[in-house]
């Protein structure tokens, strides 16, 4: 019953995060043929940014299911870092979209361009719309994927609403320059998130500790279980950013007997499932005065 419960959830997951796309895709390729005819850089700004997201969306609902595939003999912990390889594409594609747009703002800057302020009223309205349909759609779903997406949809919505109210000001005056401050405001805006994006797809790609985890206070917790003398080789990886991986070598007295490290086994496991998303726990069981490197001698 629970496996059924899980296969719903992952069924609509995936269908969420389908419906955004076709959203935001469909947008985008409005939003570049318009802005290019009311010759608004703010709103081709934009355009490009989602582009990127439709990518990073298509991504995700191809690599949702992909990263769902039984472990094998080539990928034993399955394929769920698959997922982060989408993160790390669609970072550096979002980084060199965005200085691409800097190049052409600010130069519009100095020298600020007439635009159709009408066509970039009727775009926000267009973009509101859509785009708060997307977030409200994701806004329901529980997993991280459909919260970070929703968070990131939530910003565009933010940024059309700015566009929004630049158009307004520039039916009543000829304040031109609105239109690349906005786009370099939003572009700056988005480079600073994703930059802040690509260095925790890093860190998750070279295994750091996961954010939220701290090593100690874990050692301390684990030594405080009856029969535990020591620990060392404490790990904690991330295989998507949202599944981790544990790992540690614990001491006990050589004289513990088996049912009393069965006890430490259990004790250990019930500890780490309050700490959430560890979903793999190797444990190593050593007695006090053995030796746990791996020698020539083996």
């Amino acid at each position: 019953m629970h496996k059924h419960h899980s296969h719903n959830h992952n069924h609509s997951t995936t269908s969420n995060i389908k419906i955004a796309f076709l959203l935001n895709f469909s947008f985008a390729i409005i939003e570049i043929i318009g802005g290019l005819f009311i010759n608004s850089i703010a709103i081709i700004s934009d355009a490009l940014h989602d582009l990127g997201d439709s990518f990073s969306l298509g991504l995700s609902w191809f690599l949702d299911k992909y990263s769902k595939k039984d472990a094998n003999l080539k990928y034993s912990y399955g394929y769920k870092r698959y997922s982060l390889l989408a993160a790390l594409i669609n970072s550096i594609i979002l980084i060199v979209g965005s200085i691409f747009i800097l190049s052409e703002a600010i130069p519009r800057l100095l020298n600020p361009e007439p635009t159709n302020p009408k066509g970039m009223i009727a775009f926000a309205i267009l973009g509101i719309i859509i785009n708060g349909l997307a977030v409200l759609r994701l806004k329901k779903g529980s997993s991280l994927n459909e919260k970070v997406v929703s968070w990131h949809l939530m910003e565009d919505l933010l940024g059309w609403i700015a566009v929004l109210i630049a158009g307004i000001v520039m039916s009543f005056t000829n304040i031109y320059i609105l239109d690349p401050i906005l786009s370099t405001i939003i572009t700056l805006y988005i480079l600073f998130n994703v930059i802040k994006n690509l260095n925790k797809t890093f860190s998750l790609f070279l295994q750091a500790v996961p954010e939220g985890y701290d090593l100690r206070e874990i050692e301390k917790n684990i030594l405080s279980i009856r029969n535990v003398l020591n620990t060392h080789h404490i790990h904690i990886w991330s295989l998507d950013s949202e599944k981790h991986v544990f790992t540690a070598h614990l001491v006990v007295n050589d004289s513990t007997s088996l049912e009393d490290i069965k006890k430490i086994k259990k004790k250990v496991k019930v500890y780490l499932q309050s700490l959430e998303n560890i979903e793999h726990v190797t444990l190593e069981i050593e007695q006090e005065n053995e030796d746990c490197s791996i020698s020539d001698d083996i």
